[in-house]
C-alpha cells in the first residue's frame, strides 16, 4: 500500500526546471535513496514532499493520519532550548505531551510548594502512562547517548555545529512516523556513529526516504534508488550496487537510440537535399517527418563530468612533523607527533570527531602554529588545502571571476591547455550559470566549484577535510578517478569509508587519548584489524595464564586436541552464564524504561548496559570457539 502518492509534480526557479511532471509512489515499509548530481534538486523534492515548500504543478495524495518526520541538512535550533527539549520539538500529539511535561517539571523545581501545578503534573503523569511516553522518553535517551550527546541538559547553544546536527538527528529518528525523510543523515558525524546508524535505520519499520552521499551505507540501507537527472525522476529497485548496473544499462540504451535517430536523420536530410518537392502527401509527410527528428533532440543524461588538471612537480622532500604538540584549553590534541609523509603518499586521517585531525591538517597547512615542534615542507611542495567551511567563497562575485582568479589558461594532463570557461563546462557549469553569482547556487553547487579552484592551482600536496559532505556521488566517483591518477601526496580527513577505501594506501587513526595508530592498507582492512585485535584482546583476558603458558596450552591441544578440564567445564556452563546475562540486560532495559527524568540513574543505567552487552559479545565469541573446538574433536574421534 503507498503512504504517498504523486502525480505529475512539476517546480523550477527562474528558468530553471527542478523536476518536471514526474510520477511516483512511496510504500509502507520501502526504503528509497535519492540520488543526483548537485543543483538537480534533490533536496528541493524533499522540503515539498515534506511540506515545506509548495510545488508549481501536481498532485500529492497522502494517507489519513500519515505522519511524516523531516530531517532538513541545516536544521534550525532554538538557542534557549536544552538538548532534552530540542529533541521533543516534534509535530506528534506524544511529543507535545512530552515537551509539556518538561516544562511543568522546570516550573515544579522552581516552585515545589505550588500545588495547582502538582495537580498538573499528575494529569500530564497520567496521560505520559495512557500515552506510553516514558518508552519514548528512555529511547530519545537512548538514541541520544549513541550520537555521542549524553548530557541531555546541556543548552543547544554550547553545543558544536556536529553536535547539533545528531540532536535534530535524534529527533527525527524519535518522533512517531509512517514515513521517515533524511537529507544528508550521515554529514559530521564519525565512522561508528554512522554504522550505528545504518544498523538502526536497517531495523527501523515504516517508510524511509534519504539523500546521502555514502555508498556504503546506501548499499546496506536502502531497497529502491530514486535518480534524479534532467529534470526526471529514474526508479531502480535494488541497492546502489544494483542501481548501478541498471543506470549503465538505461545510458546505453539511450545512447542506441539517440545514434538510431541520427542515422534516420542524416537519410532524411540526404533525401531533402536532392530536391524533394513537397507536392504529393507521401512528400510532405515525409518532410514532416524530418521536422519532427530534427525537433525530438531528446536530453540524454548530463554531460560527464571531468577532470583533466595536470599537478605541479614534486620533489623527494614532501612534509616531515618533528615532535608536534598542541592544546586547546589544557586539552591535549597532540602529543610530541613525529610523520614523515613521503611522494604519492596517500593517507587517512580517521577518528571521533574532536579528537585532532583537522587540528592536523591545519598545522600541515600552516593555518594554525603547534604550541613545540616544527613543521618542514620542501621547496618544491605547493598545498592545495579543500577545507570544510568554503572560506575562500565571495558570494558576490559571478562563478568565471571566481575561477579566473587562479588562472584563465591551464595546461591539462595530456599536454594541451584549457581555458577557464571551458574547465567550468566540464565541471557542470554551463556558460548562462558562469555568469551568475555564486549566491545562486545551491549549497553542493559551491563546493563543487570551491573544489575545481583547488584543483585549479595545480597542487602537488592535496589536503581534504571531509571532502565527501555536500558533494554528490558522481563528482566523487569522478574526484576518485583523478586522484588514482594523481602524482603528489594525498592526506584526507573523511568520516566516508567508500572514499577511504577508493583513494588511501595508509590510515593516521585518532583515538580520545591522544594515541595516534600509524596502519598500512585501506580504511576496510583498518577495521579487521582493529577488530582482530580486540579479539584477541578478549582471548587473552579470558585466559588467566601467562602468555607462555598459554602458547605451550595451544600447543598441546594442537597435538591431542582436546578439552582441558576448565575449557570442559567452561563449555557446560557458558550457555547458562550467558542466559543469566541476557536476564540481567531486560532487567537494565526496565529500569531504563522507568526512569522518567531521573537523569543520574538513567546515566548509571545506560553505563551499566554497555558493560553487560559488551560482556555478552566476549561470551558469544567464547561460545563461538568452544562449539567449533567441540566439532573438531567429534570429527577426529569418528577417523
Amino acid at each position: 500500500m503507498n503512504l504517498l502518492t504523486v502525480e505529475e509534480l512539476s517546480k523550477s526557479f527562474g528558468i530553471k526546471n527542478i523536476f518536471d511532471k514526474v510520477s511516483f509512489g512511496i510504500a509502507d515499509g520501502e526504503k528509497i535513496g535519492l540520488v543526483g548530481i548537485n543543483g538537480t534538486g534533490k533536496s528541493t523534492l524533499l522540503k515539498v514532499l515534506a511540506g515545506k515548500e509548495t510545488a508549481d504543478h501536481g498532485k500529492i495524495t497522502m494517507v489519513n493520519n500519515l505522519q511524516v518526520e523531516y530531517l532538513p541538512q541545516n536544521p534550525l535550533f532554538d538557542e534557549k532550548a536544552t538538548v532534552i527539549q530540542q529533541v521533543f520539538k516534534g509535530d506528534s500529539p506524544v511529543m507535545h505531551l512530552l515537551l509539556e511535561y518538561k516544562k511543568s517539571i522546570d516550573l515544579l523545581n522552581s516552585n515545589p510548594g505550588d500545588q495547582e501545578l502538582q495537580k498538573q503534573m499528575l494529569q500530564l503523569g497520567q496521560q505520559m502512562d495512557s500515552m506510553d511516553a516514558w518508552q519514548l522518553e528512555s529511547e530519545a535517551k537512548t538514541v541520544l547517548t549513541k550520537l555521542g550527546i549524553s548530557n541531555f541538559n546541556s543548552p543547544v547553544a554550547a553545543l558544536s555545529g556536529g553536535q547539533r546536527k545528531r540532536v535534530s538527528l535524534a529527533s527525527a529518528l524519535i518522533n512517531p512516523a509512517n514515513l521517515l525523510i533524511l537529507d544528508e543523515p550521515t554529514n559530521h558525524i564519525d565512522n561508528e556513529t554512522i554504522a550505528w546508524l545504518e544498523q538502526y535505520l536497517q531495523k527501523r519499520k515504516g517508510a524511509l526516504l534519504m539523500i546521502t552521499h555514502d555508498r556504503y551505507f546506501l548499499d546496506r540501507v536502502v531497497d529502491t534508488i530514486w535518480e534524479l537527472d534532467n529534470a526526471q525522476l529514474y526508479q531502480y529497485k535494488g541497492n546502489y550496487s544494483t542501481f548501478l548496473q541498471l543506470k549503465a544499462a538505461r545510458e546505453e540504451q539511450q545512447e542506441s537510440s539517440e545514434k538510431k535517430r541520427q542515422n534516420i536523420l542524416r537519410k532524411e536530410l540526404a533525401w531533402i537535399q536532392r530536391g524533394a518537392k513537397a507536392r504529393s502527401t507521401k512528400q510532405k509527410a515525409r518532410i514532416n517527418r524530418f521536422e519532427l527528428l530534427k525537433e525530438s533532440n531528446p536530453e540524454l543524461s548530463q554531460s560527464k563530468l571531468e577532470i583533466s588538471v595536470e599537478a605541479s612537480r614534486l620533489g623527494k622532500k614532501v612534509i616531515e612533523l618533528k615532535h608536534i604538540s598542541k592544546k586547546f584549553d589544557h586539552i591535549e590534541i597532540l602529543r610530541d607527533f613525529n610523520y614523515i609523509f613521503a611522494k604519492n603518499d596517500r593517507v587517512g586521517i580517521v577518528g571521533p570527531n574532536g579528537s585532532g585531525k583537522t587540528t592536523l591538517l591545519n598545522i600541515i597547512a600552516r593555518r594554525l602554529t603547534p604550541d613545540s615542534g616544527k613543521v618542514e615542507q620542501g621547496t618544491t611542495v605547493k598545498i592545495g588545502y579543500f577545507s570544510q567551511d568554503n572560506a575562500q567563497l565571495n558570494e558576490g562575485i559571478r562563478v568565471i571571476d571566481y575561477i579566473k582568479e587562479v588562472a584563465e589558461y591551464l595546461p591539462t594532463s595530456d599536454g594541451g591547455m584549457i581555458s577557464a570557461s571551458q574547465m567550468l563546462d566540464r565541471f557542470l557549469f554551463p556558460p548562462k550559470v558562469q555568469w551568475t553569482t555564486i549566491s545562486k547556487l545551491s549549497g553542493g553547487e559551491k563546493r563543487r566549484l570551491y573544489l575545481l579552484r583547488i584543483l585549479m592551482e595545480c597542487p602537488n600536496v592535496l589536503l581534504f577535510d571531509e571532502p565527501t559532505n555536500d558533494l554528490d556521488i558522481q563528482t566523487l566517483t569522478i574526484l576518485e578517478d583523478y586522484l588514482d591518477d594523481f602524482n603528489g601526496t594525498l592526506m584526507v580527513v573523511s568520516h566516508d569509508r567508500y572514499f577511504l577505501d577508493r583513494t588511501v594506501e595508509k590510515i593516521l587513526a585518532f583515538s580520545d587519548n591522544g594515541e595516534i595508530i600509524d596502519f598500512v592498507g585501506n580504511y576496510s582492512e583498518y577495521q579487521k584489524f582493529i577488530q582482530n585485535k580486540r579479539q584477541e584482546q578478549e582471548r587473552t583476558n579470558d585466559k588467566p595464564e601467562k602468555k607462555n603458558k598459554q602458547q605451550s596450552v595451544e600447543k598441546k591441544k594442537e597435538k591431542s586436541l582436546k578439552f582441558t578440564y576448565k575449557e570442559q567445564k567452561e563449555f557446560e556452563q557458558i550457555e547458562d552464564v550467558i542466559a543469566e546475562v541476557e536476564g540481567e540486560l531486560e532487567v537494565v532495559q526496565q529500569k531504563i524504561n522507568e526512569a522518567g527524568s531521573d537523569y543520574e540513574a538513567l546515566q548509571k543505567l545506560l553505563t551499566s548496559q554497555q558493560g553487560l552487552e559488551n560482556r555478552l559479545e566476549e561470551l558469544m565469541n567464547r561460545w563461538t570457539y568452544l562449539n567449533e573446538l567441540a566439532e573438531e574433536i567429534e570429527k577426529k574421534n569418528k577417523r
